[in-house]
């Protein structure tokens, strides 16, 4: 659920979509990495301005974490 959030929200921001992939991985019960592969071109607008944008995603993620209990860390890392 909030993989599949992250990947439609990351994927209407970018200017390649194609390129954005996101992968969850649960290090343990109650925290998990979130990881998204975006275009270089693409990285800076899923971070936005001072983080803007990423902290959004941050704030609607944290939101999931009172309904599952799992903390997430997100992370942008661009691909060529």
């Amino acid at each position: 659920m909030v993989r599949d959030f992250v990947e439609k929200f990351a994927k209407l921001l970018a200017n390649y979509p194609e390129d954005v992939r996101v992968e969850l991985n649960q290090v343990n019960e109650s925290y998990s990495e979130i990881t998204i592969y975006a275009n270089r071109a693409d990285a800076g607008k899923i971070i936005g301005k001072e983080g803007k944008m990423i902290g959004a995603i941050k704030t609607v993620i944290s939101g999931c974490k009172a309904k599952d209990g799992v903390s997430y860390k997100v992370n942008v890392q661009p691909v060529e």
